[in-house]
């Protein structure tokens, strides 16, 4: 494990011209859109890239591994929205929740309802690291996973603090990563599982 000291995210300024909208305003145009290929960052709609066979099986991955730990209480859901105001709804990999499918029957989970989000990352990674880590550290979502594909290695992101967060820690091959929800440790995942060798 290695202990990494994050730099602070790219500035989100905006070239001249670009409007950038909020949660509200997405939500109001979204059955206009009628596109399930964007999301929302950063209050922009942005192309969510097409997923090649090693994300995929990733994710699978991931989401057999946290299933199996979760304690009462909380559920998982898999690329679909998170409300994150004042300018994200992002549609993460992978996000576990609070409570149960039912409760989102009506509404989408909000930033008290996450626990933990993960990214799986190739093409997306600059994204994922700048503008996706920015939208969960200031919607102080506690944890923040990043399987980095192109480098190998597991980015797990804790103590967010306004547009960032304090603490980053690689997991490489053959170590295992600390599994926390709520604050608790609930087990561990091996890195092994998570990326493909």
């Amino acid at each position: 494990m290695s202990t990494v000291t994050p730099q602070h995210p790219a500035s989100s300024m905006e070239p001249p011209g670009l409007y950038r909208i909020t949660v509200e305003e997405y939500e109001r145009i979204c059955d206009l859109l009628d596109d399930p290929r964007v999301e929302l960052i950063d209050g922009h709609l942005v192309k969510k890239m097409t997923k090649k066979p090693e994300h995929s099986w990733s994710t699978k991955q991931v989401l057999k591994g946290l299933d199996r730990l979760l304690p009462s209480g909380w559920t998982w859901r898999t690329e679909q929205p998170l409300r994150l105001p004042p300018h994200d709804e992002p549609e993460p990999d992978l996000a576990i929740v609070r409570g149960t499918d039912d409760d989102y029957m009506h509404r989408l989970p909000g930033p008290a309802d996450v626990a933990l989000v993960v990214e799986v990352s190739e093409s997306t990674l600059n994204t994922d690291r700048r503008e996706k880590l920015s939208g969960y550290a200031h919607a102080a979502i506690p944890v923040y996973w990043i399987l980095n594909l192109i480098d190998q290695r597991v980015e797990v992101y804790t103590d967010p603090v306004n547009d960032r967060y304090a603490s980053r820690q690689d997991y490489q091959v053959g170590q295992l990563i600390p599994v926390e929800i709520h604050g608790d440790l609930v087990g561990e995942l091996s890195v092994d599982q998570l990326l493909p060798q």
